[in-house]
């Protein structure tokens, strides 16, 4: 005889939805007062400590460039040709500065970003700008290698 848990037994009980020409639930479209469904929130931490260095909130979005492309030095391979197609993923983020970020505090122009936990190199940053991987210019640039973060949903 199989047992099946609790969570399994109400899907099973729920009605079936129908949905209208929108592709919306019928309960849901002629109801107008439901609140927008909020994106789970984002929080960054350092990979090494757990230390959290950075939420949603703090970061500075751009506009993706056009990959290799954007930069002087370029592949000769045609492989390249290959990966131009297809959009290139950034490998890191962009923050505004924060108060953990000691060197921007002390006055620096472009220095590493450590983490205060472990003191891990993060990132860097540049008063006057970064390229992204993606080709894009950031100005001013805190930039955090993803590869060094963890993403955290809540």
């Amino acid at each position: 005889m199989a047992t099946f848990s609790n969570c399994n037994l109400e899907s099973i009980q729920k009605p079936q939805e129908t949905f209208d020409d929108n592709h919306m639930p019928m309960d849901a479209a002629g109801n107008s007062n439901l609140e927008p469904v909020q994106k789970p929130q984002v929080i960054y931490r350092c990979k090494k400590c757990r230390r959290i260095v950075a939420v949603q909130e703090n970061l500075v979005p751009h506009e993706r460039g056009k990959g290799e492309s954007c930069f002087k030095w370029q592949k000769r391979s045609s492989d390249a040709l290959k990966k131009e197609k297809e959009p290139v993923e950034c490998t890191s983020i962009f923050v505004e500065p924060m108060k953990w970020m000691e060197t921007v505090q002390e006055g620096n122009v472009q220095e590493r970003l450590l983490c205060m936990g472990c003191n891990a190199r993060l990132g860097y940053f540049n008063w006057a700008g970064m390229q992204c991987s993606c080709g894009a210019w950031v100005n001013p640039a805190f930039q955090l290698h993803k590869s060094r973060l963890d993403e955290c949903y809540l």
